[in-house]
């Protein structure tokens, strides 16, 4: 498990003001239209680094490398299946499932794809924390588990265009994670195991629960200052359909 970040890495140890939005429950190819209007605007300069926090719809996403073959849904299953501009493979989303889309100019944050992937594991290791949970990484996969035996917790997924980054994490909080092994081989991986903070807690845990610790984890490692905006503030916004 990696250290504190370098207060220095970055910005000098200057903290810079980001816009966080609470969006709720949001289906997913809404939530795809907000991003890509976000990104425009973090690019040109007109908003600040913005994050989008939110569940989904069950739905199933597959990335760039998502394979027909990884995909062994149930013909009577309500869910969804989107293709996505993503990288990685098939995942699976639902409610009761921290989402986290950070629109960020990698110009601010050091100008590497690598480094901003590692640092999203940081913040999701510092999120799992004050829960008493000991998250890690695995050499050679993306995503943070839990160990003894390995356990996948949180699935992330990214896009970087013109150095304006897309797409983000999805932190399991309380939901089944039967579809991520039933329904699909998520990330490719065939004998992955699946856990929640609830399963590990064994009690409910609700996403608002959890969502302050993952903005502060978030705000310590990438230096950022955030101001909650409502989602009616948004500039120019796609309408959201109601879920």
């Amino acid at each position: 498990m990696a250290g504190n970040p370098d207060p220095s890495r970055y910005s000098g140890g200057v903290t810079r003001a980001g816009n966080v939005v609470n969006l709720g429950l949001v289906p997913y190819n809404d939530a795809l239209a907000l991003q890509a209007d976000i990104a425009n605007r973090v690019a040109d300069g007109s908003i600040p680094d913005t994050i989008l926090l939110l569940e989904h719809p069950s739905v199933v996403t597959l990335g760039r490398r998502a394979d027909a073959s990884e995909l062994h849904i149930p013909a009577n299953a309500a869910v969804e299946v989107v293709e996505t501009n993503r990288g990685g493979k098939s995942t699976y989303h639902g409610p009761g499932q921290l989402v986290c889309y950070p629109i960020f100019d990698l110009r601010r944050h050091g100008q590497d794809v690598k480094r901003y992937c590692r640092d999203l594991e940081e913040a999701l290791i510092h999120t799992l924390a004050p829960f008493g949970l000991e998250a890690t990484r695995i050499e050679g996969l993306t995503g943070i588990w839990l160990q003894s035996p390995p356990r996948k917790i949180a699935s992330i997924g990214i896009h970087v265009s013109k150095w304006v980054t897309t797409h983000g994490y999805a932190l399991n909080v309380d939901l089944d994670p039967a579809p991520f092994t039933e329904w699909i081989t998520a990330c490719g991986i065939d004998d992955a195991q699946f856990t929640t903070i609830a399963g590990e807690l064994r009690r409910p845990v609700a996403v608002d629960e959890v969502r302050p610790h993952a903005l502060s984890a978030l705000a310590h490692v990438f230096e950022l200052a955030f101001e909650e905006l409502p989602p009616d503030q948004l500039p120019s916004r796609p309408a959201l359909t109601p879920a």
